[in-house]
């Protein structure tokens, strides 16, 4: 499905596109990049008066999953004394990141 028409402004982008055949909607690909959407994130999707409303959302379980990937492949720094000594970590972490 080819997007019809589109209208760009600094904040906003707005596409008109078609329905498909068994109910999809295809999002133009500016917009798709812009959120930073991939495959198999959530979208919530309001009806509020007669506008469609389609938001990103994070659940829970994908963000879990993400962190517990982090542990497993060794992301993650601590355990730590105190806070004191895990703000120091943070620290030493930032004075070592490219500019």
């Amino acid at each position: 499905m080819k997007t019809q028409a589109q209208r760009k402004t600094a904040a906003r982008i707005t596409s008109i596109v078609k329905i498909g055949a068994s109910r999809q909607v295809i999002i133009p690909k500016k917009i798709h990049d812009r959120l930073g959407l991939r495959a198999g994130d959530y979208l919530e999707v309001e009806l509020n008066d007669d506008k469609l409303l389609i938001t990103p959302k994070a659940l829970v379980e994908k963000r879990l999953a993400e962190a517990l990937a982090d542990v497993k492949d060794g992301r993650v720094h601590g355990p730590y004394r105190s806070a004191k000594d895990m703000l120091r970590s943070l620290r030493r972490g930032q004075k070592s990141l490219p500019a």
